[in-house]
């Protein structure tokens, strides 16, 4: 597997934001949904190493992101919520740039590879200031996958996409699935539905429902993937 995350916990003075979770995660595309606060982003910002946990295992391809971060960033490719990104930098200009940083090969080609598969060619030459929320949201997945990781985690992908350009990332997200280990996480059960193979449900730091998407319906009465996570998730 891919990833493999034993008892993981991580505490903020009394409150555990995440509570002793457990998961494994290979090839595919894994839905991680949540409620807001309920411990999503924390737990892809440790295995990032973007954060320490305050207990538990957590590992990449193999290598452990406490001991072993260097070679963990290595192996991942990150699009956080926020999407940072140097706005002042023209996209083709800003790709090379992150190319650099990965020591990349043949960037020049690598950079035009990515462009043409995150369909930015048209905005290419664009200072990234002047995109558009969904064309920078496309400059933040290209840098992502630019140095070809064997592991991506995307955080809300697809915040502030139109319908149109929705249904050509959901399209690459599936695409890249299909050689890649995918950590998904949105609030969109379609587009669960539309991509995932397997979905973890997390709630007030504890993981409620492992299952593929099939397994999920068929434990729940057939149940849409909106109403299970009501159900699972209504904190009443």
């Amino acid at each position: 597997m891919s990833i493999a995350v034993e008892q993981l916990t991580k505490t903020y003075g009394n409150q555990n934001a995440v509570d002793g979770i457990s998961f494994t995660a290979g090839t595919g595309v894994l839905g991680f949904l949540g409620p807001n606060g309920a411990g999503k982003s924390t737990t892809m910002k440790i295995l990032t190493g973007y954060l320490p946990q305050t207990a538990g295992n957590a590992s990449v391809c193999g290598f452990d992101v406490a001991t072993q971060p260097v070679n963990v960033k290595h192996k991942i490719g990150y699009l956080p919520e926020n999407n940072p990104l140097y706005t002042d930098m023209y996209v083709k200009e800003s790709l090379a740039f992150i190319a650099g940083i990965h020591h990349i090969k043949n960037a020049e080609q690598r950079v035009a590879e990515v462009i043409e598969q995150t369909g930015l060619t048209p905005e290419q030459h664009k200072k990234i200031g002047q995109l558009s929320k969904g064309y920078r949201q496309r400059v933040g997945l290209a840098q992502a996958i630019l140095h070809d990781p064997e592991v991506l985690i995307l955080d809300e992908p697809t915040s502030g996409l139109d319908p149109n350009q929705l249904i050509g990332i959901r399209q690459l997200i599936k695409e890249l699935g299909k050689t890649k280990t995918v950590i998904l996480s949105t609030h969109i059960m379609q587009e669960v539905e539309a991509v995932c193979d397997k979905v973890i449900i997390i709630n007030k730091g504890k993981i409620v429902a492992d299952d593929s998407l099939v397994g999920l319906r068929k434990a729940n009465g057939d149940k849409t993937l909106e109403n299970i996570f009501i159900q699972l998730t209504n904190n009443n």
